[in-house]
């Protein structure tokens, strides 16, 4: 006799976990937890706080389960979530601030890292940056959102976005080179 575990089908999870099964909602849990940590890890220093967050994303991901149309993936659809509640919970504990200086377009350059820095040193690099500079920064280059996606997440304007995101760049490229690391750059837009 074949058994077929239930877990391996995730549209039927889904559907169990809207309507309240506590076994399917604990292993989505627990199998998103992991990545969507790393994400809220991405903005938040603490790794305590980060996982508050992580939990109350999950809350309203359970809360809000009826509105994914599975229109697209549901881990896409709960990473939004977290980035969403990374950026509230910043918010709460202090007002973040962005410097509205237009920066020259012709310096804007994308590093490409040939050092043996790890994941772990890279994170604490980005995570001494400004926060206005650090969310912008990890919103477009790791997040992938565009400009203005970004302006109407953060309340800013498209110009403010792309400063800041030269400006975080610009920061991580200096404190790289102070680590003796070699980069490449390329040229690239926004």
């Amino acid at each position: 006799m074949k058994i077929i575990s239930f877990y391996n089908n995730e549209k039927l999870l889904l559907k169990k976990a809207k309507s309240g099964d506590a076994q399917a909602q604990k292993w989505l849990y627990n199998r998103y937890a992991p990545m969507m940590l790393s994400v809220c890890r991405q903005y938040i220093k603490d790794l305590h706080f980060a996982e508050d967050v992580m939990v109350s994303g999950f809350v309203k991901v359970f809360k809000y389960l009826d509105s994914f149309r599975q229109e697209g993936s549901f881990e896409g659809w709960i990473r939004r979530i977290m980035v969403r509640e990374s950026i509230t919970y910043l918010r709460s504990r202090q007002p973040l601030v962005y410097d509205d200086e237009v920066c020259e377009r012709s310096a804007d350059k994308q590093i490409s890292i040939t050092s043996d820095l790890d994941l772990e040193q890279i994170q604490l690099l980005i995570d001494a940056l400004p926060e206005g500079y650090k969310m912008v920064f990890i919103l477009y280059a790791i997040e992938g959102y565009s400009h203005r996606e970004i302006a109407d997440m953060l309340g800013v304007t498209e110009s403010t976005s792309k400063s800041q995101l030269f400006k975080a760049r610009k920061m991580l490229q200096q404190k790289l080179s102070e680590l003796g690391v070699r980069n490449k750059s390329k040229g690239g837009g926004n």
